[in-house]
């Protein structure tokens, strides 16, 4: 992956992160009754997983680690280099089945969900594009 592609895909990773961030900062209920605040998170989520996949796939393919049969299988190809742990591996293929759930609208999205996703877990995709930034920016 060049240079130039990494750090466009960290810097659109933390524009959308600070977006969730701006958009999270209010009490459950609020966030329940207020649709342009539970779209704007599910987008910049989407967006976010999104960047880390890029930046997994462009990875896995410059580095010739193998071939992904699924975006999942891409993080699974890190771990095997070395480049991820399992904990990491594990929290982003939890990531890429909570987009996909966004992306294909698999059933009724669960806002109480996405609300925590965007407390607790935002964290994750950070220190993916670290470590990938470390290794390879």
């Amino acid at each position: 992956m060049s240079r130039n592609t990494l750090w466009a895909k960290i810097s659109a990773l933390e524009f959308h992160q600070e977006r969730i961030k701006e958009k999270r900062n209010v009490p459950l209920e609020i966030f329940l009754k207020d649709l342009d605040r539970q779209e704007s998170v599910l987008f910049n989520l989407q967006m976010a997983v999104q960047n880390c996949i890029d930046m997994a796939a462009h990875l896995v393919s410059e580095q010739r680690m193998g071939l992904a049969g699924s975006t999942n299988e891409l993080f699974y190809l890190l771990e095997e280099r070395g480049v991820i742990d399992p904990e990491m591996t594990e929290r982003m293929v939890r990531a890429v089945g909570f987009r996909n759930v966004l992306v294909h609208e698999y059933g009724k999205i669960d806002l109480e969900f996405v609300f925590r996703a965007a407390h607790e877990n935002l964290d994750d995709l950070m220190l993916f594009s670290n470590i990938v930034a470390e290794r390879f920016g």
